[in-house]
């Protein structure tokens, strides 16, 4: 099949891209390797909320519909991502599963599971859900206890009662731990003392940081750390209700794992189960035949359009590839910069 353009990834990053194609007039497909419309959102464990309110939490051109307490959960996001699809009928194909990208005279191969498509330009919005990143430490192999990561978790149900160790200083482990600890007893080690954003500080707020930061060194003014400065972890009620608890109390990082447990070199804790929320990395096994240029472990970028590649473009992998861009609120304008690009460089008119 020939399309002007293959999105790869049909989850939020995909369809706000999908948005501003149809806008530009582009002719395009989406290939998601998702049975159901929803992205990843219908991957994580249902207890997940977002750190904005709905109103805050949108795709160009449609807002979310309002929920009625606060930060709206994982389900409600997703009948979201799969209304926004239908409403404006973006022809995404699924489930397709993008196996390999190849330049081509004109533009790339897109190889999938099923049939090839050529593109003049590709948008990649695979995002990172289906890479978790496990660290390595010794005796890992040994433990004779229960390891998952975050990626694999849904419910408390199977620990309780159990002693149960939460690797990691971010949002993930925060709110996995809030919910672990109301049935088991939780033990947290992260490899930094955690940093807490102030209760009234939300998703809203770190956009609004995130986007200053970037026009501030967009206009060559010294980097003030936008986000990071504020703190790592949003008080979403879940986290604020197990701090009152007092279960929010981290633990220097260990330094190996022994078959019940883990250990500093002093001291040993006995765990039944330990849960990595050690964060995950871009999905782009795909691109390898590609041979893209890196700047160390990451592909290099000029603007968005990767280097050497001007009609290859990267949606949804945060600061990255634009302030916010893995997130709701941050994703649309990053998409509408790239397919501006795009349009540009096709002679389409936007107007």
């Amino acid at each position: 099949m020939k399309s002007e353009v293959v999105v790869i990834g049909g989850g939020q990053a995909g369809l706000a891209a999908g948005y501003y194609l149809r806008r530009a007039g582009l002719d395009f497909v989406v290939l998601d390797d998702q049975t159901h419309a929803g992205g990843s959102w219908q991957d994580y464990w249902p207890s997940l909320h977002l750190f904005s309110p709905a109103e805050y939490s949108r795709l160009p051109g449609w807002p979310m519909p309002p929920w009625h307490n606060g930060f709206p959960p994982a389900s409600h996001v997703i009948d979201y991502l799969r209304a926004y699809e239908k409403k404006y009928e973006l022809p995404v194909h699924r489930p397709v599963r993008v196996t390999a990208v190849h330049r081509v005279p004109g533009g790339y191969r897109v190889d999938t599971d099923g049939e090839s498509h050529s593109a003049t330009a590709v948008v990649n919005a695979t995002g990172t859900w289906s890479r978790p990143f496990w660290p390595s430490y010794p005796g890992m192999r040994e433990f004779g206890g229960t390891q998952l990561h975050a990626a694999d978790y849904r419910t408390p149900d199977r620990f309780v009662g159990k002693r149960v160790g939460i690797v990691g200083g971010g949002n993930s482990a925060a709110q996995i731990l809030a919910e672990i600890s109301t049935v088991a007893d939780t033990y947290w080690y992260t490899s930094r003392e955690p940093k807490f954003l102030p209760d009234d500080v939300d998703g809203r707020v770190l956009f609004d940081v995130a986007s200053d930061r970037a026009r501030a060194l967009a206009a060559g003014d010294t980097d003030t750390g936008g986000v990071a400065v504020l703190g790592d972890i949003v008080m979403v009620p879940p986290v604020k209700e197990a701090r009152d608890r007092g279960v929010l109390q981290a633990r220097p990082m260990f330094t190996a794992i022994t078959a019940d447990g883990v250990t500093d070199g002093h001291t040993t804790e006995k765990l039944d189960a330990i849960v990595w929320c050690t964060g995950f990395r871009p999905a782009l096994r795909h691109l390898q035949p590609l041979h893209l240029h890196t700047d160390g472990p990451r592909i290099t970028l000029e603007d968005n359009p990767i280097h050497g590649e001007s009609t290859l473009m990267f949606l949804g992998y945060g600061d990255w590839t634009g302030p916010a861009s893995a997130t709701l609120i941050g994703v649309g304008r990053t998409a509408r910069a790239a397919v501006s690009t795009l349009a540009r460089r096709g002679k389409v008119d936007q107007s």
